[in-house]
């Protein structure tokens, strides 16, 4: 399937402008380009393990777009059809956040429009050069060069694999011979990889504290990486939540993947800080082990009284990560507070911070 991606040339200034701008046009999402340094506040809550290295801030940003026409055959706009006027055309190997279907027509009106508006900015803010610039892409280019960078990995004598890599020959033997325990996981272009320290740091607490038949919830699943592994590690149910239904279909994969069965793994979407009725539903004082590896302020809540400690059977453990090692004292701080909790263990990897607490 083939996109048609249309970059507009302009500044910083003017990027917030020209991207509300297509989204009252009808674009469903814009790619943002520039060299702008991340702050710290920006970079604190990010789940990335390298920061890109940005050339010089000159001012400049690119503001993308992607669009998927009816019958589409990889035609750019101005080969083979009337040119539209400042729109040149050029190869590109990119990803589309769009899903509407437009037509050439609809397409052609939205470009004339997209010209007036910018020229029309010009009058109060500085779009720089407000050039279009088009060009093709596939669903191939941007759905499958990420997994480049996704190898097999170990995290005590757990190995995550992606489906789409053989096990490595040193680990072979051992995971043949059920030494090391496997995950196969397809974490799509929306998830983590489980790569990232926060996620290694909670499978390393999973793998010291699970003894077997344990009722794990996970908060916050993601993929289901960490209550999958939780279930390889001898767990005896999983109930997972996320806020975000678009996990549905990575999670459900995954479970395939691994052959475990829905009746071990059961998956609810919504937010268990504000809806009290999927609270109730989760069950009370009922779990041996609760995992949430989200974000710091999202764990501070979690730890006060009446959240994720009325989950826990007493003598239950809270293990947390995705606290950037800033944050550490302030996460602390709100356990403090809750008298149910006693720390049982501060673990560091990298920049990231692990907590678990145990339910008096």
């Amino acid at each position: 399937m083939k996109w048609k991606k249309f970059t507009i040339n302009t500044t910083t200034e003017a990027e917030d402008i020209v991207s509300a701008m297509l989204d009252e046009l009808g674009v469903e999402g814009v790619l943002i380009e520039d060299n702008v340094p991340l702050s710290e506040s920006d970079t604190k809550g990010m789940f990335i393990d390298v920061l890109p290295e940005l050339p010089p801030d000159d001012g400049s940003s690119r503001v993308s777009f992607f669009i998927r026409l009816e019958g589409d055959e990889g035609e750019v706009p101005g080969s083979g059809a009337p040119a539209v006027s400042g729109v040149t055309s050029t190869e590109d190997n990119s990803y589309s956040m769009a899903d509407r279907l437009w037509t050439k027509e609809e397409l052609e009106r939205l470009l004339t429009d997209i010209k007036r508006e910018l020229e029309d900015m010009r009058a109060y803010t500085d779009i720089g050069e407000g050039t279009i610039i088009a060009s093709e892409t596939e669903d191939a280019d941007w759905m499958n060069k990420w997994k480049d960078y996704f190898k097999p990995f170990l995290v005590e004598d757990v190995l995550i694999k992606p489906q789409w890599e053989e096990i490595p020959e040193e680990y072979r033997e051992q995971v043949e011979s059920g030494e090391i325990r496997m995950i196969n996981i397809n974490p799509g272009t929306a998830f983590g990889t489980g790569t990232h320290e926060t996620t290694k740091l909670c499978i390393s607490e999973l793998c010291r504290y699970i003894t077997g038949a344990e009722r794990v919830l996970d908060l916050g699943t993601g993929t289901g990486i960490l209550g999958i592994a939780a279930l390889r590690m001898g767990a005896g149910k999983v109930t997972a939540t996320d806020v975000d239904d678009n996990c549905v279909a990575a999670v459900e994969e995954n479970l395939g993947l691994n052959d475990i069965w829905e009746d071990d793994f059961r998956l609810i979407i919504g937010n268990v800080l504000e809806d009290e009725e999927l609270s109730e539903s989760l069950g009370y004082e009922c779990y041996d082990i609760v995992i949430a590896n989200i974000l710091a302020p999202v764990i501070e809540s979690l730890a006060a009284p009446g959240a994720a400690d009325r989950f826990l059977k007493h003598g239950g453990l809270f293990i947390t990560s995705g606290i950037i090692d800033t944050k550490e004292e302030e996460v602390l701080e709100a356990f403090s507070k809750n008298r149910c909790w006693e720390i049982i263990e501060v673990n560091h990897m990298g920049e990231w911070v692990n907590i678990t607490a145990m339910k008096l």
